[in-house]
């Protein structure tokens, strides 16, 4: 059978507060599991990077919002939320800290911003969870050779922080980093919506279902709290339906974790790139190493 694994990024406060619970309500009524990531610290979404695709769906008064008051502490005011979606048995994971300065600044800045950023999500995460984090995802699918690196130093099972077409382990500059990833395999509903710009959501979830039919092998969809969890909510489960009615199984990150056998994963560079639909760099699955 093939799974397809629900990875869902959570990037503002008010996705949390509304497209989480949403989200989390139709998957247990689907009996379906994903994985949901959190950003963590405050919300400057007013402030996103104009190379997110996402940021046409935020208001200019959000915008404005966001450059001259201090964002909500998502962690702290949303941790009850945080808290029930795990307890609902979903798996929960890193997003980010401050999600939009991760995008803006994580390319150009390196090491020392990698460093704090991950390691206050990793506290904040200890502190709402009781537990140290698993797995991490990138915001934007933004990396750096530092954060790579922290993906194994921090001990997480796993990560998914790129574009690829099946798990692997990462070598950049030649650097073997002993964390797979497990990578987003489709093409989001809003990258579809910005690559055909007379697609209705319907007619983006044609396309979704259609790649992850001809496409052989397990997938992992990306969506967003603030997209498939409120505007797009009935495009979502629609997506749920015919998935199930094709006898796919809707599965988190984690079940496709458990059946890797990390000695047997495949090398893969990973490489810095413009992808389709979406503007500026993301990491990506590059060739096979060496």
């Amino acid at each position: 059978m093939k799974r397809i694994a629900l990875k869902i990024d959570v990037d503002t406060c008010h996705g949390t507060q509304i497209g989480v619970p949403a989200l989390a309500g139709i998957l247990k009524n689907h009996g379906a599991q994903a994985s949901f990531f959190f950003s963590l610290g405050p919300d400057r979404s007013g402030c996103a990077s104009g190379a997110d695709s996402l940021k046409r769906y935020y208001g200019l008064a959000s915008r404005l919002y966001g450059r001259l008051l201090p964002g909500p502490d998502i962690g702290t005011r949303c941790a009850d939320i945080l808290r029930q979606t795990h307890e609902a048995g979903f798996e929960t994971g890193i997003h980010a800290w401050d999600r939009a300065q991760w995008e803006e600044r994580i390319l150009a800045f390196g090491n020392s911003l990698a460093e704090s950023a991950m390691g206050k999500a990793c506290k904040r995460f200890g502190d709402v969870f009781g537990t140290a984090p698993l797995a991490h995802a990138a915001a934007g699918w933004r990396m750096n050779r530092h954060a790579l690196r922290l993906t194994q130093r921090k001990g997480f099972s796993y990560a998914s922080d790129c574009r690829g077409s099946h798990p692997f382990l990462p070598v950049i500059d030649g650097e073997l980093i002993d964390c797979p990833q497990i990578p987003t395999t489709l093409p989001t509903l809003d990258e579809i919506l910005v690559l055909e710009p007379g697609f209705s959501p319907e007619q983006a979830v044609d396309r979704i279902l259609q790649l992850s039919k001809a496409i052989p092998g397990d997938h992992v969809f990306t969506l967003r709290a603030e997209l498939e969890g409120m505007r797009f909510i009935d495009a979502f489960e629609r997506l749920l339906n015919s998935w199930k009615g094709g006898d796919c199984a809707l599965v988190a990150l984690r079940d496709i974790r458990a059946s890797l056998n990390i000695a047997d994963l495949p090398r893969h560079s990973v490489e810095f790139a413009e992808f389709a639909g979406r503007a500026g760099i993301r990491m990506v699955q590059g060739k096979a190493f060496p």
